[in-house]
Formats: C-alpha cells, sequence, structure tokens
C-alpha cells in the first residue's frame, strides 16, 4: 500500500491540475474564439474584395460594349449616308430598300398604287 503521504501529494496534484484546468480553460476559449472570429473577418473581407472586383469587371466589360456600339452605330450610320447619296437621297434608299424586301418576304402579289392612292385588284385571279 501507498503511503499515506504519497496519497496526500497525488490529491493535491490532482486538486492543482484541476485548479488549473478551471483556470487555463475559459482562456484557452477566448483566445480560441478570438482566432475563429478573426479568421471568419478575413474570409468575409476576401470575398467582399472578390466581388467588388468581379462588379469592377463587369462595369469595364459594359463600357467596352457601349464603345463598341456607338462605333458599330457610326459605321452603321456611315454607310447608310453612302448608300443614300449614290440613290439619290433618302427618298431614293428608302425605295431601294422596299424593292429588296419584296423577293424576301414570300409574297407574289405586288400592288401598285394609282393615282388615287387606291390598288388596282386583281378581281379574276386565281390562287394556285
Amino acid at each position: 500500500m501507498r503511503s499515506a503521504g504519497a496519497v496526500i501529494t497525488i490529491f493535491i496534484a490532482a486538486i492543482g491540475v484541476a485548479a488549473a484546468g478551471m483556470i487555463i480553460l475559459p482562456q484557452w476559449n477566448v483566445w480560441r474564439a478570438d482566432l475563429a472570429g478573426k479568421a471568419a473577418l478575413a474570409q468575409a473581407e476576401n470575398e467582399r474584395k472578390v466581388l467588388i472586383e468581379e462588379a469592377k469587371a463587369r462595369l469595364e466589360s459594359a463600357k467596352y460594349y457601349a464603345e463598341a456600339e456607338v462605333e458599330r452605330a457610326k459605321g452603321v450610320a456611315e454607310a447608310n449616308s453612302i448608300i443614300a447619296d449614290g440613290l439619290g437621297g433618302p427618298e431614293g434608299y428608302l425605295r431601294y430598300l422596299w424593292i429588296q424586301q419584296l423577293g424576301e418576304n414570300g409574297q407574289d402579289v405586288v400592288y401598285i398604287p394609282t393615282e388615287a392612292g387606291i390598288p388596282i385588284l386583281e378581281a379574276g385571279r386565281t390562287v394556285e
């Protein structure tokens, strides 16, 4: 059997370890929670930075797309102006576009307005 001094020493050591655990464990939990909070904050900041960079990229893309559309519109306007001038003005160009569309719309009938603006109808025409 063990001597009484050894039992008392073990008992005092156990009480010392328990007391140290009661003092150190709460501080350990606070330290661990502080580290977890700092990690969560750093992750949130990184996610925010990613979102900001993505938004900047979308903005830059939209600016370039708008510039491209403006340049395309300028080119179309210049081309229309050249064609219209070559066909005798805007009226000639519109007439040209109308004639081009006649063959593309799949219709076989063309109505030509007369002096009164009323089309000549083909009353006796048969549909095949």
